[in-house]
């Protein structure tokens, strides 16, 4: 059936291929936007010429105008998908307004005829509660540059992420550029002018395209349209700027300085002409604080990256047009250290005991783990318009990471008891190639869209590892229980003896493992989107085949039906989607054949000796929401979403080193509401608040992946993804274009589920003197119960000092300042597991776009403050996939811009 299925797909994609090859027509730019055209006339048919046309968003806020050349035609490109208020002004005319939803690359042409002035009709040019509803059944948020240009962002090195963290409804933040979409760890995509990208876009994996490089948002949170595949808890669909058009050369140069010695430039360009248009940006960042400590204390986390960025548009005639997108990124980043791993020569006896020297004699210090990452993209394609209602576009892209991490230079830095007993290297490397095409025809009801997509992802790990804790090995046992390692110290059964030769303590050397398999994925895709009346439908059907390290197949349609209550302003929204999500490719060899493989087995920490491949998952969702516009200036948009999925994804990481692997579950039922408030331009205010809140629920066992079952008695555990509430509520305020201007922005976070907190009784880790009244903390480190904020009585854990000499604390006097621990004996993996605590933080920026209110060449300077009360607060503690992280200190950053 798989082979059958393969090749009516594969069929079926060349059948498009070739479409394009018989057909004659006329050209536009493919991926997420398309041209407005038209031409203005007067009432007698004569064009007119020097007409002003704008068209306008009010809630995303995108903006453009195009005056009408002599020929009374205009073009205004780049228009990404949306509704948009048209209007046009000509003198001695009276204005003329008119609705236009862009949502196909198929261009949209817009007849203008303007009245004369002393005409007794009148028409309004000004946005009405209409324009800011969207009648489409997908629930998606859209951001436009206008709008993100003064939203206060906390992470420089991955701008991108927290754009989308704080502007879209249903994201919970974590640390070093990741969000948790709807519940989930990383289901998401990027499509970047129709290029899909599935992999994780975080800074620990991968580098983003600069915030620069974007015209506009568009973040689908579930249930999307049959076009999207692989992963879609969240879909951010990116139209990058463009240069078409613009005739004289425009951009601006920027520096900006601030706190833990973050300094960043940036250069964009934009040139071109009618028929064609080029857009560069060049951006680089220095920080002493590239990713975020597990203390708030801030210890060898310094990084910088470089970054380029460049697109090209070619019109080659009225029939075709090419695009072309090149990026380039190279990060390099320390591994923050703990004070644990800060002061690794002061605490660890093994160390102290030899005068400082680790066993091979050299001297330990600090831990010294560094990464990282080269990327890059190159994503070319073609579009021909077929005639004025259809278009051909057909598309190809090479993407490649390469990611090195680097173990301290003596191996011996990098142990740390309790912690980390290994040393780890890495060299790997993610390439991921792909042909797409399709058709999108739209006429009279119907917005049709066919297309095929055809992926290969070659993977290959190189790992290198030893054993630096002289204590390891004789803690294992043998498959009958006995300990695996004689009284004389030398091994004398497995593991033990398996391990022996890479425990450097006893002068062994390191194990290197080699991993490759190639992901191969096709996709075939039908959707039409049909408006009729007050209704708005979406029909589609997607085919997947997965074949990798395990194979799958899937026929997956979604369903969506919007109505509009024009009478009360109301969209009543609801849709259906059945997806299949493809396992996570970072380590993914690593962790399909980890625990069958004799040494990785007792490090990965495996419960059998079996192959664990990840197979694909299956997801039905089901999401009910409503719009309501409230006058011309709020609208509200709110949704509630059911996701249950088979063979459901996280990460477990490898000891405590960065090396982290894909895992995967019997299942998942993840639910919650999400919902975004917006507020258009009401006198130069404006603003949004994002809400969710989602339950994330996981059920064992664990079906895939290598390491070992969390403790879940009841069987079902929230994952550390999981928050009861959070919101983001952004306001900005300038009163007229040519004034500074205000960006304010208030978070709020209930707090993720914590990892393993000791408490008293329930599902605790609490070690062998676990009770309904004492609590046993001596399972963490002093420093990790400093990390955590614990306290006992008025003693309060330090970096070196326990809550107590045995860390024993009666449950009474027992309790966090940083995460919010279960009464005793109350405790549920379910309901009731600790979490980070509530968090509230603020941030400002204030800024002016032309000082000197120059006309030609401007001054832009802006102050921008994250954390404004310098809150203490936590991202996560010992979560399973990341670790221990702080939120970002108090930071001051200033910015200086040059604009022509």
């Amino acid at each position: 059936m798989l082979t059958s299925y393969s090749k009516s797909l594969h069929a079926a994609f060349w059948v498009l291929f070739f479409m394009a090859f018989g057909l004659n027509a006329v050209a536009q730019s493919g991926g997420s936007s398309t041209s407005v055209t038209g031409t203005v006339t007067d009432p007698s048919g004569a064009v007119v010429p020097n007409a002003t046309v704008e068209i306008h968003n009010p809630v995303s806020q995108f903006e453009r105008t195009a005056s009408s050349d002599s020929a009374g035609r205009f073009t205004i490109p780049n228009v990404p998908f949306n509704n948009y208020h048209l209007s046009v002004k000509g003198t001695g005319f009276a204005p003329f307004a008119q609705d236009v939803d862009v949502r196909s690359v198929v261009p949209v042409n817009v007849p203008v005829r303007l009245n004369v002035e002393s005409s007794k009709s009148t028409v309004t040019v000004e946005a009405s509660s209409e324009d800011l509803l969207e009648n489409t059944p997908t629930f998606h948020t859209d951001v436009d540059r206008d709008l993100f240009q003064k939203l206060p962002l906390e992470s420089q090195s991955s701008s991108v992420s927290s754009l989308v963290t704080l502007a879209t409804p249903g994201i919970a933040a974590d640390s070093n550029g990741l969000f948790h979409g709807m519940g989930d760890h990383a289901e998401n995509s990027f499509v970047v002018d129709g290029q899909p990208i599935t992999d994780q876009q975080s800074k620990v994996f991968s580098n983003q395209i600069p915030v620069d490089s974007i015209e506009s948002l568009e973040v689908i949170p579930g249930a999307p349209p049959a076009e999207y595949g692989d992963k879609t808890s969240v879909v951010i669909n990116v139209t990058t700027r463009s240069g078409q058009g613009v005739t004289t050369p425009t951009g601006s140069i920027t520096a900006s300085y601030g706190s833990f010695g973050t300094a960043s430039g940036g250069l964009n360009l934009a040139y071109g002409g009618k028929n064609w248009g080029n857009f560069l940006s060049v951006t680089g960042l220095n920080s002493g604080r590239f990713l975020d400590p597990p203390e708030f204390t801030i210890m060898h986390a310094k990084g910088n990256e470089e970054n380029i960025f460049d697109r090209l548009d070619f019109q080659l005639s009225q029939i075709d047009s090419l695009h072309l997108n090149l990026g380039f990124t190279r990060s390099w980043f320390q591994t923050p250290n703990s004070f644990d791993q800060q002061n690794a020569t002061a605490w660890n006896g093994l160390v102290v005991d030899n005068g400082g020297l680790g066993p091979n004699g050299l001297p330990v210090g600090p831990t010294d783990q560094r990464s990282q990452i080269k990327t890059f993209n190159i994503s070319p394609s073609w579009t021909r318009l077929i005639n004025n209602s259809t278009v051909f576009t057909l598309g190809g892209y090479v993407r490649r990471d390469q990611y090195n991490y680097y173990p301290s230079g003596n191996p011996f830095a990098d142990f740390a008891p309790d912690l980390q007993f290994q040393t780890v290297g890495q060299d790997r490397n993610l390439t991921n190639a792909g042909l797409r095409s399709d058709v999108s025809y739209v006429k009279g009801i119907h917005n049709i869209k066919a297309g095929a997509t055809y992926q290969q992802t070659f993977l290959n790990e190189n790992d290198n590892l030893g054993i630096v804790d002289p204590t390891f090995l004789s803690s294992l046992t043998d498959t009958n229980g006995n300990p695996c390692v004689g009284a004389n110290g030398v091994a004398v059964a497995a593991p033990c003896t398996t391990l022996a030769p890479f425990d450097l303590t006893t002068g062994g050397t390191l194990y290197n493992f080699h991993g490759h398999t190639d992901v191969k994925e096709l996709a075939l895709y039908v959707q039409d989107a049909i408006t009729k009346g007050n209704w708005s439908l979406n029909l589609g059907i997607r085919g997947d085949i997965y074949n990798g390290l395990s194979t799958a197949q899937m026929a997956e349609p979604r369903l969506g039906a919007a109505y509009n209550i024009k009478r009360t302003n109301t969209v009543l929204r609801l849709s259906y989607a059945r997806i299949m999500e493809t396992p996570f490719n970072e380590n993914l060899v690593l962790s399909s054949i980890g625990c069958a493989n004799a040494v990785l087995n007792p490090l990965l920490a495996c419960s059998s000796s079996d192959l664990t491949p990840i197979s694909p998952g299956r997801r039905n969702e089901f999401h009910a929401g409503v719009q309501q516009a409230f006058g011309r200036y709020v609208v509200v948009s709110a949704e509630y979403v059911w996701k249950y999925t088979h063979n459901s994804y996280d990460f477990s990481v490898l000891g405590n080193t960065p090396i982290t692997f894909p895992i995967a579950w019997d299942k998942s039922k993840i639910t919650g509401p999400a919902g975004r408030i917006s507020l258009a331009n009401f006198h130069g205010l404006s603003g949004f608040m994002v809400f969710s809140s989602v339950a994330a629920r996981f059920f064992d066992p664990q079906l895939g992946g290598a390491g070992a079952t969390p403790f879940a008695p009841g069987g079902v555990f929230r994952i550390d993804h999981d928050e009861k509430f959070n919101q983001t509520t952004h306001l900005q305020y300038q009163p007229k274009p040519r004034l500074p201007w205000i960006g304010f922005n208030w978070r709020y976070d209930s707090g993720l589920v914590a990892g393993p907190v000791p408490c008293a009784g329930g599902n605790c880790n609490n070690g062998p003197n676990g009770s309904d009244t004492v609590v046993d903390a001596s399972g963490l480190t002093p420093d990790q119960q400093f990390q955590a904020g614990l306290f006992c009585g008025s003693v309060h854990a330090t970096p070196t000092m326990p809550i107590s000499p045995t860390s024993l604390c009666p449950a009474s006097q027992y309790g966090s300042t940083l995460i919010s621990i279960p009464a005793p004996g109350t405790e549920n993996d379910d309901h009731n597991p600790p979490r980070v605590a509530p968090r509230h933080l603020f941030d400002v920026a204030v800024g002016d776009d032309n000082i000197f209110h120059s006309d030609k060449y401007k001054w832009s300077a802006q102050f921008t403050v994250v954390n404004l009360t310098n809150q203490t607060a936590l991202y996560n503690f010992l979560s399973t996939f990341s670790g221990t992280h702080y939120v970002t200190p108090r930071a001051y950053t200033a910015t200086l811009g040059f604009h022509f």
